[in-house]
């Protein structure tokens, strides 16, 4: 790709373009969750309903309901993240954080607005909430200043690298080492909770492709290939119609950390 083509943004690598190879690092479905009804009571009381089959989830909140494909991946002892698509509406996307262990649960919804909407076409929300029938302990998940500073990187394959810088509590930025988009780079908005000492979630939301990510990674090995994240993408196709929603998983290491003076000179 030229310096003409990187700065060009019409010219960037669509998600679906994106999406052949990048889930090689994917950890295995977890069927931990096969045959557990579980409630999760968000902070304002309202209660989600799930019934986890092998392959799908029956979930009801209130007077609606649905059935919904989904994946669910162990990020650690009791500590569960998963992801569907809603069959009745393809342009929401749920990733649901289970703690088993504490009681706590974090529920993203992503939403893909019109292909013109701005600043970024898909919208995060974030609820915490706790775990019906479960003993809470430990801290709620909550937005954290944790990561910043930190430069990473991730390998999602033998050929996707990407390098993450955490800046501020609102913006990351990207770079790809390696892959099919090599040598791009941008500054995204985006969310961090921590979820267990050393885990967290953070969420991204693109506003040159028309996608958001959800990812939880744990932080606690920083060696070669310790660190380790699992994620979802989601957004609109090339054409600006149909969805693309697939999850992914990688493996990071620490490149560096930042630790800015209180002054600068003397």
């Amino acid at each position: 790709m030229t310096s003409a083509d990187i700065e060009n943004t019409e010219t960037w690598l669509p998600l679906d373009g994106l999406e052949p190879g990048f889930s090689a690092n994917r950890a295995p479905h977890s069927r931990d969750l096969d045959g557990r009804k579980i409630t999760v009571r968000l902070e304002d009381g309202t209660a989600i309903r799930h019934e986890f089959g092998p392959d799908t989830v029956d979930w009801a909140i209130g007077e609606e309901n649905g059935s919904d494909e989904y994946e669910a991946f162990e990020v650690d002892s009791g500590l569960y993240f998963v992801q569907f698509l809603h069959r009745h509406d393809p342009r929401q996307a749920v990733s649901l954080v289970l703690d088993l262990t504490g009681g706590h649960a974090l529920a993203v919804l992503g939403v893909i607005g019109e292909p013109e909407r701005r600043p970024t076409v898909v919208s995060q929300r974030f609820d915490v909430g706790t775990i019906e029938g479960c003993t809470v302990t430990g801290a709620a998940p909550a937005p954290t200043a944790e990561l910043l500073g930190r430069r990473m990187l991730w390998q999602y394959s033998p050929t996707h690298r990407y390098e993450h810088v955490y800046l501020t509590e609102h913006w990351y930025t990207f770079h790809c080492l390696s892959g099919p988009e090599q040598g791009l780079a941008d500054t995204d908005a985006c969310t961090y909770y921590r979820i267990r000492p050393g885990i967290f979630v953070f969420a991204w939301r693109e506003k040159v492709v028309p996608c958001a990510a959800v990812t939880i990674a744990d932080h606690r090995n920083f060696g070669p290939g310790g660190a380790r994240s699992h994620g979802a993408l989601f957004g609109l196709h090339e054409d600006g119609k149909q969805i693309v929603h697939f999850t992914f998983g990688a493996y990071g290491r620490l490149l560096s950390t930042t630790v800015y003076p209180d002054t600068v000179g003397d």
